[in-house]
């Protein structure tokens, strides 16, 4: 029987093929070790089926998730925009719309929906989409204005802006849950979008990241609220704030729990 290498040279081994994520190399590792009796080496051999499974999965997900442009530049559209928006529910900040027109081929390891991802995920993905976008525009509605249109109407404003500041102009938009007003560019509203497709995905985190670096410069303007820890939503911390400080001039005093605030200060001797 041929000598076994040591566990320890195996999990050195297994490491190095997972950090490359070589599939050929995991699946040639398990069918090397498979008849190894050794209960570590079959924990090794679980751990390469567990990857190799999990980077196939993940192929998979971006497949799809790239699914809908390639049907569409097939189609002979050029020039595909993802909308989406960010920033409706919060008491405080704007809201914030973001179009992105992402080349037919391009690459974005682990792109998602940017409320499955971690802030530095976002933060590193918003900076590749950036480096590979065709094209780029926010859509930014302050409060007042989201006082003045409610908050609905507000985040359609935004999203208008977003597709009209495109330039060059997409021929087709792909709109998260929303039919964009005031455009006669093509488009189709997608529920759960921003998980479905590449360029809403795209889109979402391009619009939270420019979103929360505009809400931690609020934070900065207006100390004591919390803004660059809760990004503007009703936080327990934020809420006992708006009693205690009352709203500023980034709070939405629409808002139930802004205007209740707003009301019960004005009142104060």
């Amino acid at each position: 029987m041929a000598e076994r290498a040591p566990l320890a040279t195996l999990r050195t081994k297994l490491r190095e093929i997972v950090a490359g994520d070589d599939t050929n190399s995991l699946a040639a590792f398990a069918e090397a070790h498979r008849e190894d009796p050794r209960s570590g080496a079959q924990q090794l051999v679980e751990r390469a089926h567990r990857r190799l499974n999990a980077i196939e999965k993940e192929r998979a997900r971006m497949d799809a998730l790239f699914a809908l442009r390639r049907t569409l530049f097939a189609s002979g559209y050029e020039r595909v925009a993802g909308v989406d928006e960010v920033g409706v529910g919060p008491l405080a900040g704007p809201v914030v719309a973001a179009a992105v027109i992402l080349p037919e081929d391009t690459t974005l390891t682990g792109l998602d929906d940017s409320k499955k991802l971690k802030r530095e995920q976002r933060e590193k993905l918003a900076l590749a989409i950036r480096e590979q976008a065709v094209s780029i525009s926010i859509g930014c509605v302050p409060p007042p204005k989201i006082d003045d249109l409610n908050i609905y109407h507000a985040a359609l404003e935004a999203m208008r802006l977003a597709v009209t500041g495109l330039h060059p102009a997409p021929d087709y938009c792909l709109v998260d849950a929303r039919t964009v007003p005031q455009i006669s560019t093509p488009q189709r509203a997608i529920v759960h979008g921003d998980a479905v497709d590449a360029s809403i995905a795209a889109a979402s985190i391009v619009a939270k990241v420019h979103r929360d670096a505009m809400m931690h410069e609020l934070d900065q303007r207006y100390p004591g609220y919390g803004f660059g820890r809760h990004m503007g939503y009703g936080t327990e911390f934020h809420v006992d704030a708006l009693r205690r400080l009352g709203p500023c001039e980034a709070h939405r005093r629409s808002f139930a729990p802004v205007a209740e605030q707003a009301a019960r200060h004005s009142r104060r001797p």
